[in-house]
């Protein structure tokens, strides 16, 4: 069995509670990373791009860990939706996204600092908003404040009054950790649940 220390490179308390879930002992360590989208680059490419330079950027005060980077971005037609950061753009965001369905795609990685080893994959996740009305986003931004969270409605809180369907490959990832994608790569690294 593995005994390396397990990294979560995130200040994210959600992502952090969902880590909780797996039950192992782990440390948390802030990237700060700057999560721009590089020029032509798509949706997948960034989320997968800024996992891995989030694992990285904590890597040098854990020489032997294995560390857990993950991002997340939304693609609604070909309008990325990252964190809105502000109510201003989340509206702008909510409105735009009324009554369409927007594509999560949240990105893992799992470095292993010792080896030099990173595993890498995507789970995909696509969210269907009710057709709403501006009431409802500044009530519903007024409550919850989704101002860090891609695609500004949290499925995991009030955010899920707003959605009409969600379907994907793990419904944690939308809350930013796909664990099911994380235990799979847990094992190849020898790390045991139970």
């Amino acid at each position: 069995m593995n005994s390396q220390l397990l990294v979560l490179a995130s200040s994210s308390i959600y992502r952090s509670e969902l880590l909780k879930r797996l039950q192992l002992p782990f440390e948390t360590a802030a990237p700060n990373v700057d999560e721009t989208p590089l020029p032509n680059e798509s949706a997948r490419g960034t989320s997968v791009r800024l996992a891995q330079e989030k694992a990285r950027a904590v890597a040098g005060n854990y020489p032997d860990a294995l560390i857990i980077g993950s991002d997340q971005v939304a693609l609604l037609g070909e309008l990325q939706l990252g964190k809105p950061l502000t109510h201003d753009n989340a509206v702008k965001q909510l409105r735009a996204m009324r009554g369409k369905t927007t594509h999560f795609y949240t990105a893992l990685a799992l470095l292993n600092s010792k080896t030099g080893n990173m595993q890498t994959e995507v789970a995909e996740n696509f969210v269907t908003l009710h057709d709403i009305s501006d009431a409802e986003i500044e009530g519903y931004l007024r409550k919850e404040q989704p101002y860090h969270c891609a695609g500004s409605a949290k499925s995991e809180g009030l955010g899920i009054a707003l959605i009409s369907k969600m379907t994907g490959d793990d419904p944690n990832a939308l809350i930013g950790l796909p664990l099911i994608l994380l235990i799979q790569m847990l094992r190849r690294e020898s790390v045991q649940l139970f």
